[in-house]
């Protein structure tokens, strides 16, 4: 009989790619996982992994394996939350959250306090991590629902056994150090920055990605990114004390407003971001209460004129 704590080592290994990411992960030693996959494959009759270079795949064995395990792991999964609900008589277990920095202070954090008030048998355990990170986790079942950002411009992948529902869409705003040439006009046409100093997340990043795109779209130029930071608290200090320009979300504006600086729409340019809920296919009671908490909160957001 194949063993579930197996199959799950195996979908690990088959999602991060090696058996040390696997490991790091888990908490375990390569070696262990070594051992215990070796059992696995005993118990199939048949090789289950085969090394292409530092990394492995799935021999088709493998990959028959990983998918029964999904299914498996998401029965237990729904049975365990499901008992947990019919014991405690309403929405009841542990639902993992994990977010970006603006959207679990306007999004998570409001919905935590909800939670806690209406359903008090759901425990809900939040942490801040970026999505390229967190939908492999969500994947694997180590989280039950991130909240993302996708930039216009730049399409996050596709994963069709998750679910995606867009909870609001917002504007990047331009942020210019008070009293800048700039600041008296309605819309700030790009072009009138070629010669300013930028300000983006690290090379990589959806929001560096945006930048660069409008700027040469709109603007016509390539923007002189001389300071690079994934906080956006700490890109608007360097506008409102090194003279830089940046281009923020609605959501880090509005709750975060700042002295010393002033915010413009941008006239024209590919400046949008969509924020969205991604879970798995299957949502036990528990995780769909945390998901409706999200969505009121970001209606609520949406709701909400910047200051």
């Amino acid at each position: 009989m194949l063993d579930l704590h197996r199959l799950r080592l195996l979908r690990e290994v088959a999602g991060r790619g090696t058996v040390h990411a696997a490991a790091r992960s888990l908490g375990y030693t390569p070696s262990a996982i070594s051992q215990q996959l070796a059992v696995l494959e005993r118990e199939a009759g048949a090789p289950l992994l085969e090394r292409v270079g530092r990394n492995v795949r799935l021999t088709d064995a493998g990959a028959v394996l990983v998918r029964h395990a999904a299914s498996l792991l998401a029965g237990v999964e729904a049975a365990e939350a499901e008992l947990a609900s019919v014991a405690a008589g309403r929405p009841a277990g542990v639902v993992r959250v994990a977010a970006f920095q603006s959207a679990f202070l306007s999004i998570v954090v409001p919905a935590i306090r909800s939670v806690l008030g209406e359903h008090p048998a759901i425990r809900v355990e939040a942490t801040e991590i970026d999505v390229e990170l967190a939908a492999p986790a969500l994947r694997l079942q180590q989280l039950d629902a991130v909240v993302g950002d996708e930039y216009e411009g730049h399409p996050l992948a596709v994963h069709d056994d998750l679910v995606r529902e867009p909870l609001l869409r917002e504007q990047n705003r331009l942020v210019l150090p008070l009293g800048h040439e700039a600041a008296d006009r309605a819309r700030v046409p790009l072009a009138e920055l070629a010669a300013a100093t930028w300000v983006a997340s690290q090379p990589g990043t959806g929001h560096r990605e945006m930048v660069v795109r409008a700027c040469r779209e709109a603007g016509g130029f390539e923007p002189d990114l001389r300071y690079s930071s994934d906080d956006f608290l700490t890109q608007i200090e360097l506008v409102r004390t090194a003279g830089a320009v940046a281009l923020l979300p609605d959501l880090v504006l509005a709750h975060h407003p700042a002295p010393g600086v002033v915010t413009r729409p941008v006239e024209r340019g590919p400046v949008g971001r969509e924020v969205f809920l991604s879970t798995r296919a299957a949502r036990t009671p528990a995780i769909a209460a945390v998901a409706d908490a999200m969505r009121a909160a970001a209606a609520d957001r949406t709701a909400a004129p910047l200051p």
